[in-house]
């Protein structure tokens, strides 16, 4: 059963919004999941569709717990069979296993202390008896299951196909896209939407992070061949440009308020695919797996948007107010193929070391990634040693890190800071003292204030002239290549729609902390719509920041969209003395 609250007023009701004038609330949607003792599986009505029964209340959400998983739970049990779960009903909810319509709690938190030596052993004894599984039962129980919610798939499945059916006439296929992750919901959004439009044509964007579970890239293997997704082209976008291991060596390991791996290995990327295969179309469409039970941040999400990260998508969500049941509703009745990660227990299959996972897709890479997870965990360990944690191991082990802000301790830190003095003589300009020698690259960076001309300034001062879009001088930079003593003169305090002299000389300083600070993360180039922006490497490890003229159209949106100019900037950010 469904219902929406609003979290607010803890009122139920049927609408988008609270009915109460002074609240207007965004309402969440609430499910009701039951039991059928009978039957021995979840249903989605308080009376079994097939025998009848009149059924329990079992949980808001529900996911099946597939045979790999039951054998490693009953390891951790210590059962005496090994394979006792074999012939039973089990599933997962409200924080607990189901088994058989009863529930029953293991202590995530406390299995995950385990040391490495035990967990090792568990790993042994599992691949020794894996291959002894009997799926007989299982497959009978899951095939009741799609029986008595019928009613509830053709419902979900029906209301997206529609709504995908909504967009053939406002774009052309060629113009859609799926991102396509490898995840449950993003397997069950391309099916649904190359089943509504009849077509295979729809390209998918596949978002290599370098940190993708063993399991994801099998399945990414096996997509195009499956029946149902023949002939679907995948672009791979990765960035082959960077190391995730040399870049927690600058900056430290990414965390959950910090994680500068998405940035760096994920949105850049997929936006230099993207601008590729779409090449100057300004609005392309993009089907996506969000739904709002992922997260809290995620339940505020629109069923349609724009992408707050990667410009010139327009992001639509065909089963945005699906739980897990239904993703799972739909594989099982469909029997479509899916990562075999969540045969194994994961609940999601981003990064294999997310900061983001809980403990128990913790406790499963300790299993299932036993070698991988060790070297990450030296990692971790050397970086809290590094930045002088007194207790490192606990830092680790305890997931401390997962929770680190800021750059302290990591050289790369310093330099975020910028430098600078008023001048005695002028009162709009500013000499700075950068951390990284000028170079022809530094008047890259102000492109998006106007046209560089290095001819009407004086050369033997090292003077550059930005020219403003009406004609006039708005900036004259002032330093020789080489050195490392720069004069800023702001002649246009309305650079970048600025209204001050203090707010244009921070304009200013978004650049020069761009020029100091840039590791090639490539957020600049997902924030412009019009692909004037291009960070390389040069081969040497050195990124190299460069803006097409032709291209840029001087919106300066690149300036300040992120914290005083650079993303990087808010991942090292220190406390200033």
């Amino acid at each position: 059963m469904v219902e929406r609250i609003c979290p607010k007023c803890k009122i139920p009701m049927n609408t988008s919004k609270c009915v109460k004038a002074s609240c207007q609330e965004k309402t969440v949607m609430s499910t009701t999941l039951y039991w059928c003792s009978h039957c021995n599986v979840p249903i989605f009505e308080s009376v079994c569709p097939k025998c009848g029964s009149e059924s329990k209340y079992i949980a808001t959400d529900i996911r099946p717990v597939f045979p790999e998983e039951r054998l490693l739970l009953a390891l951790i049990q210590e059962k005496e069979n090994p394979y006792c779960y074999d012939s039973a009903s089990v599933w997962y909810g409200g924080g607990a296993y189901i088994i058989n319509g009863k529930k029953e709690k293991i202590s995530v938190t406390e299995i995950n202390k385990w040391s490495l030596e035990k967990i090792k052993s568990i790993k042994e004894a599992y691949d020794s008896l894996a291959e002894g599984i009997d799926q007989s039962y299982f497959e009978e129980n899951i095939a009741l299951f799609v029986e008595t919610n019928t009613d509830r798939y053709n419902y979900i499945t029906e209301e997206a196909m529609r709504f995908v059916l909504t967009y053939k006439d406002k774009f052309e296929i060629r113009d859609m896209m799926v991102s396509f992750s490898g995840g449950k919901d993003s397997t069950v959004t391309s099916h649904i939407v190359n089943t509504a439009l009849g077509t295979n044509q729809v390209l998918h964007v596949f978002g290599d992070t370098t940190l993708e579970f063993p399991t994801t890239l099998e399945y990414k293997k096996r997509f195009n061949k499956n029946e149902e997704s023949k002939g679907v082209r995948i672009l791979t976008a990765k960035n082959r440009e960077k190391n995730f291991e040399e870049l927690c060596e600058i900056v430290g390991p990414p965390s959950r308020v910090m994680r500068w791996c998405c940035t760096v290995f994920k949105t850049g990327a997929i936006q230099k695919t993207i601008a590729s295969a779409f090449k100057d179309k300004t609005n392309i469409l993009s089907f996506q797996g969000i739904r709002h039970n992922e997260s809290t941040s995620r339940s505020k999400y629109e069923r349609e948007s724009e992408s707050p990260k990667i410009a010139k998508q327009i992001v639509v969500s065909p089963i945005i107010e699906w739980i897990d049941y239904d993703v799972w509703l739909y594989i099982l009745t469909t029997g479509i193929d899916f990562n075999h990660a969540y045969r194994l227990g994961y609940t999601r299959v981003g990064c294999w070391c997310c900061p983001n996972n809980g403990a128990w897709s913790e406790f499963l890479s300790k299993v299932h990634l036993y070698e991988r997870y060790v070297y990450w965990h030296d990692i971790l360990l050397e970086f809290a040693k590094k930045v002088g944690k007194l207790d490192a191991e606990d830092y680790v082990n305890d997931g401390k890190w997962k929770a680190r802000q800021g750059g302290n301790g990591l050289d790369a830190a310093q330099t975020s800071i910028v430098s600078f003095e008023p001048c005695a003589t002028e009162e709009n300009a500013f000499n700075y003292e950068l951390q990284r020698p000028i170079s022809d690259e530094l008047y890259e960076l102000f492109k998006p204030f106007g046209v560089i001309n290095k001819e009407l300034g004086n050369k033997r001062l090292g003077e550059v002239y930005v020219i403003g879009s009406n004609g006039m001088v708005a900036l004259i930079l002032q330093g020789r290549i080489g050195g490392t003593k720069l004069k800023v003169t702001i002649k246009n305090i309305h650079i970048a729609g600025a209204r001050t002299l203090s707010v244009a000389e921070g304009k200013v300083q978004c650049q020069l902390t761009k020029y100091q600070m840039c590791l090639g993360c490539k957020a600049c180039e997902s924030v412009c719509r019009h692909d004037a922006i291009s960070v390389k490497d040069d081969g040497t490890g050195k990124a190299i920041y460069s803006i097409d003229d032709n291209r840029c159209v001087r919106c300066t949106e690149c300036v300040g969209h992120f914290n005083a100019g650079c993303y990087m900037r808010k991942v090292l950010c220190i406390k200033r003395s």
